[in-house]
């Protein structure tokens, strides 16, 4: 199980690679964050896994566009959790 797991780990890492070489030097520097959306989804996939990382690459893809500032927006470490509760004080 694990080797299918590596398999599509570097077959979508793969695919992201083939992209930055074939497909963005034809688009010009768009992202409008670090790292950018490409580095983003192989980090994620490395770090979360394929379908997470897709998850969270997906999600990330969406909000790079002209109303959105971008900026610095790492990978979220494996074991972490936003914190949903509003801090009062």
């Amino acid at each position: 199980m694990a080797k299918i797991k590596q398999a599509l780990q570097a077959i979508c890492i793969g695919l992201i690679r083939l992209y930055q070489l074939l497909i963005s030097p034809l688009l010009g520097p768009r992202c409008r964050f670090v790292p950018t959306c490409s580095e983003y989804a192989i980090e994620a996939i490395r770090t979360h896994g394929v379908i997470k990382g897709i998850a969270l690459a997906a999600r990330r893809i969406s909000k790079c566009h002209p109303g959105h500032p971008g900026g610095f927006d790492p990978v979220p470490e494996k074991n972490s959790q936003k914190n949903t509760k509003k801090e009062t004080h």
